[in-house]
């Protein structure tokens, strides 16, 4: 093999590239599709809002939301004007230089979102925390860390 040959995959690895590209794939669209269905968010606006709802002053600027949401200004951008029409969540500007943007998630916003944790955790209890052994589950975790630290080495989610 040369060096400009890539370095394929073996079979027992190309099976578990699969399986968790298929977790990565379709999780968020099974969480999604309850939080649709029962309370009309999309697990996009979920996380928005509970992100925010675990601040003590439900206040976060936008760029650290994106950074917590894996999420591009842009599509948060236009998340947040949903939420905001919405009447869920409220934006202001942060004083001083700089075009810094805090959302600011309302009193609506959090009784929605704590409408929506009951059954979203129970859909994240039956689609992963139950459907495996409890040394799975913290393997599971040690894995998740290892390849966070690998695609965000600063952990710059707040």
């Amino acid at each position: 093999m040369t060096a400009d040959e890539p370095q394929w995959l073996t079979e027992d690895e190309r099976a578990a590239w699969l399986a968790a590209s298929a977790v990565l794939i379709r999780l968020p669209a099974a969480l999604d599709a309850q939080l649709q269905a029962d309370h009309g968010l999309t697990f996009f606006e979920y996380m928005v809002l509970a992100v925010l709802s675990e601040r003590e002053d439900r206040t976060l600027q936008m760029s650290d939301i994106a950074a917590a949401t894996s999420s591009s200004l842009s599509r948060l951008s236009h998340v947040v004007k949903r939420l905001e029409a919405q009447g869920l969540v409220r934006r202001e500007r942060v004083p001083g230089a700089g075009r810094r943007t805090n959302a600011v998630l309302t009193d609506a916003g959090f009784a929605k979102v704590v409408a929506a944790a009951p059954g979203h955790v129970a859909r994240v209890r039956d689609l992963l925390v139950d459907a495996v052994p409890a040394e799975d589950l913290a393997a599971l975790r040690r894995i998740g860390e290892t390849v966070l630290g690998r695609i965000d080495p600063e952990d710059r989610c707040p």
